[in-house]
């Protein structure tokens, strides 16, 4: 009876010794953490991760090809892009009467421009402008795109960058008119480093050409910074050629055309001297009379002069006349008329009428001798003895 009823508890015993696991009641819903503790656990996360990277292997390899796609596309475009730069820029450098130009560089040339190292300059900034703004187009494109491929949602970040865009415009459209302005300024070859220009607020000479602000030099030195939207008119001085204008004064009974003659004698010996034979373009040409008074007549002349010499022509010009006159005896003024005496008449200016030679001005009255005063009737010093 006693031992057929001890098997209660001794076949519950294994029971009691292996307790079941009890869930945590902090986070019944997290997937517990499970380390390996065989040979046969080891094995099967083996195969799990080897059954995960085969699963998603051929999509990383395919995004990673590409990634490498997207910028080497973007790199081939970008060169071939600078290359079709270089060669229209090439083209543009060359002179106008080029055979091979294309119609494109002959648009963009200036034909008054005759100084290829402006042409150069010019070129080479033209140039530089279209490569920045075809790297720029091109490699932030291949930049959207490789943020694609990896995944992003690039919905929220072109949201933000057009009203950031649109922000900005609206904020700085006074920096973008100024950019707009420098680019065309450039591309038109309205001036250049070294020219003397006159804005209209501003004149001098350009120090610097930026994409935003042009320096000039002005003539007592100062420096100015002028914004390229805020030029309205431009007048260069130094492009394509200048005109050097004399006025030449003579006497009113000289011979004009000895006068003439001497004047165009002088012009040609001038225009065949160094270093005025690179600075004269052209003969100089004898305009007329230009005004008549009663004792000399001018006789205007010009001459088309390298761009910027026009005044270092007109002074070497005036200098040679006079050698000349003095030589020929020319006179630039005729004398006064004189009187049979010999004695010139000189006008005399007559002078201002004066205050006191008027009795009813406050001057003239102050003037006057102050009266002694008057004695009494009564007096007896005034009785007669």
């Amino acid at each position: 009876m006693f031992r057929s009823g001890a098997t209660g508890p001794t076949d519950a015993s294994p029971t009691l010794s292996t307790p079941t696991p009890v869930p945590s009641p902090t986070a019944p819903d997290l997937p517990q953490l499970r380390i390996p503790t065989s040979a046969q656990d080891v094995t099967d996360t083996t195969k799990q991760a080897a059954s995960w990277f085969d699963t998603h292997w051929q999509s990383w390899l395919a995004g990673g090809l590409q990634i490498v796609l997207i910028i080497v596309l973007a790199l081939v475009l970008r060169a071939v892009v600078n290359k079709l730069v270089t060669q229209l820029i090439t083209r543009m450098a060359r002179s106008h009467d080029h055979r091979e130009e294309s119609r494109l560089g002959g648009l963009l040339a200036n034909h008054g421009v005759v100084n290829p190292e402006r042409r150069q300059q010019r070129s080479e900034a033209i140039g530089s402008v279209l490569r920045s703004m075809a790297s720029f187009t091109i490699l932030g494109t291949a930049a959207l795109m490789v943020l694609s491929a990896l995944g992003m949602n690039l919905a929220p970040l072109l949201a933000s960058a057009g009203v950031a865009g649109v922000a900005i415009g609206f904020g700085a459209r006074n920096l973008v008119t100024d950019f707009l302005s420098g680019v065309f300024m450039i591309m038109e070859d309205q001036y250049g480093v070294g020219d003397e220009i006159d804005t209209g607020v501003a004149s001098g000479t350009v120090l610097e050409v930026g994409l935003r602000v042009t320096k000039l030099r002005g003539a007592n030195g100062e420096i100015w910074y002028i914004r390229n939207g805020e030029v309205k008119r431009i007048a260069n001085m130094s492009q394509g050629w200048a005109t050097a204008s004399v006025d030449v004064q003579v006497g009113y009974k000289e011979d004009l055309q000895r006068v003439e003659d001497l004047i165009q004698e002088t012009a040609e010996g001038l225009s065949k001297e160094a270093p005025y034979d690179e600075l004269v373009w052209a003969p100089v040409s004898i305009l007329g009379v230009e005004s008549v008074a009663a004792d000399s007549v001018m006789v205007r002349i010009e001459a088309r002069t390298a761009p910027g010499k026009a005044p270092t022509v007109s002074r070497a010009l005036r200098q040679r006349l006079k050698t000349a006159f003095d030589q020929a005896g020319i006179k630039v003024k005729e004398e006064a008329a004189a009187v049979a005496t010999g004695v010139s008449i000189t006008a005399v200016e007559p002078s201002p009428p004066s205050a006191l030679s008027d009795p009813t001005s406050p001057r003239y009255r102050a003037a006057e001798p102050i009266p002694l005063p008057k004695p009494p009737a009564d007096d007896p010093t005034l009785q007669k003895p």
